[in-house]
């Protein structure tokens, strides 16, 4: 797989996540579903601050808000799980 192929399959796992997340007031536990790879995707992500050496300051900060992403798909999962349990 190149860079470019690689790029596009994880663009295309990103909009699917966020697809899932919007459909919450149709389906909660699809919700929960997209917040939970969601998170999967912002703990990898976050994993890059410490297993890439030489990161600089610049980019250590884009990736950082990250932190507060991961805040939000948690709060989504957890808001779409108990809105499922009450369905």
């Amino acid at each position: 797989m190149n860079i470019q192929t690689g790029s596009e399959l994880i663009g295309i796992v990103e909009l699917a996540i966020g697809l899932l997340i919007a459909i919450r007031h149709w389906s909660p536990k699809l919700c929960a579903v997209g917040s939970a790879g969601a998170i999967l995707m912002f703990l990898s992500t976050l994993s890059f601050l410490m297993t890439t050496p030489g990161l600089d300051t610049g980019t250590q900060g884009f990736i950082m808000k990250d932190v507060f992403l991961l805040g939000a798909a948690i709060w989504s999962a957890g808001e779409a799980l108990q809105s499922a349990r009450a369905k």
